[in-house]
C-alpha cells in the first residue's frame, strides 16, 4: 500500500495546478479586494476613495508633478487618472495646469485644502496596519517580496511580448 500523498505534495500535482485555491494570483486578487474593503470604510471618513487617496499619497509626497509622471508612479495611464483627477479636482483637492514650459503636458498640484487633508490622513496607515494583524516587520517583509515579485513579473511580461520588427 502506497503512503497518502502530504497536502503539499497533492498540491504539486498537474492536474491542481488549475485549482483557484492554488493560484497566486488569486490571492493576491482575493487580498486586494479585501484591502479595498478596509480602504473604503477608512477612507469615507476623508471623503477619498482609494484611488484618489493613492493619487494624494504621491503628489504629498513628490509636490507637483506632471500627469505622466504620476501616471508612471501609480502604474496608469492618463485614459484611466484623467477621470480621477478630474474628481479630484471638483473636490477641491488639486489643481490641473497646462504647462508653461511644455503645453502638451499637464501639471497636477495640490490646493491649500489637499495640502491640509495630509494631516488627517496620518490616522490611515496606522489603521490599515491594525487591521492587517501583521506587525511592521512582517509588513516591511511582505512588501519587499511583492516588490521583488512585480519586478519579477514585469521582466517575465517584457519576454513574453512578441517582438515587433
Amino acid at each position: 500500500m502506497s503512503p497518502t500523498p502530504t497536502p503539499a505534495a497533492q498540491e504539486n500535482t498537474e492536474e491542481n495546478w488549475l485549482r483557484l485555491d492554488t493560484q497566486i494570483c488569486f490571492s493576491l486578487h482575493a487580498a486586494s479586494r479585501a484591502f479595498n474593503g478596509v480602504y473604503r470604510v477608512i477612507l469615507k471618513e476623508l471623503g477619498l476613495t482609494y484611488p484618489q487617496y493613492l493619487v494624494l499619497l504621491v503628489l504629498w509626497e513628490h509636490g507637483e508633478l506632471p500627469v505622466k509622471k504620476l501616471g508612471e508612479h501609480l502604474r496608469l495611464d492618463s485614459g484611466t487618472l484623467s477621470p480621477l483627477l478630474k474628481r479630484l479636482e471638483s473636490a477641491g483637492l488639486v489643481r490641473r495646469e497646462r504647462s508653461s514650459r511644455d503645453e502638451r503636458s499637464v501639471e497636477i498640484r495640490l490646493t491649500e485644502e489637499g495640502s491640509a487633508l495630509r494631516g488627517r490622513a496620518l490616522r490611515v496607515p496606522r489603521r490599515i496596519v491594525s487591521a492587517t494583524g501583521f506587525d511592521l516587520d512582517e509588513i516591511r517583509d511582505l512588501r519587499e517580496q511583492l516588490d521583488q515579485l512585480t519586478s519579477a513579473l514585469d521582466a517575465a511580461a517584457l519576454e513574453e511580448e512578441p517582438e515587433h520588427g
